[in-house]
């Protein structure tokens, strides 16, 4: 191999050139790296001076790749990706590598979080770091070897690995029925304090379409408590609160615990509601392969289990 020393540019400034590019803005670059922007912007200068071009044009505090720059970052991000992946590959073989799973927030808190040690048992040389998010797997910044995610959420161009069964249905605290006895008619709904989990886009099932999926001659628009997140809307129902829509797998802790209960017996069931994916173009290793496996177990066991009613 030839002496590539006197060829190559500085490589403490491709990173943060790499970045930069990606991201669209040195502050940006600065806060994934953590280094200050006059370290970021004096590594780009470097970088400039020793190819000798302009690498970004900056405009109105904004930089902006020039024809130059995007060759070099297009470049610069393949030879990284590739080294990444090589990286991760050796550090599996010799059982020092993680596995990333990129999980939805409230089944990676309310689901996968409570089993997980059930997998580091089985297997304990295979360290697992999730991931979660509450944005699409399209949307995902981070490499990741597996991701969950509701089904009918874009994907992307991920793979899927597999799909399993869900089910929506109202939950409250028994505090809150007062001394009612489950189940009430579905036309008491309209009188109870309703919780709403709203979020932009609306691809949460919500009351109304809850309701239309029943075929029911009920609708609530947004009357009642909204919340953005659905732990905190889950808090609330633990506190008494009201009645909100609680997605079986995130849920069934509480159930069986006896802390929250079913106030109707009305349920939308989901036969595709959650699924495993894989990223596209780059076969799963060992690690991964073994956490797979035991994703879908964990989560085929339970297929058509009726003891959250």
């Amino acid at each position: 191999m030839k002496n590539l020393r006197g060829q190559l540019p500085p490589l403490s400034s491709l990173l943060p050139f790499e970045a930069t590019a990606r991201l669209g803005s040195i502050t940006k670059a600065s806060a994934e790296l953590g280094l200050t922007q006059a370290a970021i912007s004096k590594q780009i200068r470097a970088l400039e001076e020793n190819l000798g071009a302009q690498l970004f044009e900056r405009r109105n505090r904004a930089v902006h790749l020039t024809g130059d720059g995007r060759a070099l970052g297009r470049q610069v991000s393949d030879a990284f990706e590739s080294i990444a992946a090589l990286s991760q590959d050796l550090r599996q073989k010799n059982g020092t590598g993680e596995v990333v799973l990129r999980s939805q927030l409230c089944e990676g808190l309310y689901w996968l979080m409570p089993r997980l040690s059930g997998f580091y048992q089985s297997f304990p040389n295979i360290p697992v770091r999730v991931s979660v998010s509450t944005a699409p797997l399209t949307e995902a910044e981070e490499r990741y070897d597996l991701a969950l995610q509701t089904t009918s959420r874009d994907s992307g161009t991920a793979k899927l690995a597999f799909t399993v069964s869900d089910e929506v249905f109202p939950v409250c605290s028994p505090s809150y029925l007062a001394g009612a006895a489950p189940p009430l008619r579905l036309d008491r709904l309209p009188h109870c304090r309703l919780l709403h989990h709203s979020v932009h886009p609306q691809d949460w099932i919500s009351w109304d379409s809850w309701l239309a999926h029943l075929n029911a001659d009920l609708r609530v628009d947004h009357d009642g408590i909204s919340y953005d997140s659905y732990p905190m809307m889950i808090q609330a129902v633990l506190e008494g609160h009201g009645i909100a829509l609680g997605w079986r797998r995130t849920v069934e802790q509480y159930l069986k615990a006896g802390v929250v209960v079913r106030p109707f017996q009305e349920s939308l069931c989901l036969p595709d509601g959650l699924s495993i994916y894989l990223p596209s173009g780059r076969p799963p290793r060992s690690g991964t392969t073994a956490l797979l496996n035991w994703l879908k177990r964990e989560l085929s066991q339970r297929e058509g289990a009726d003891d959250t009613r």
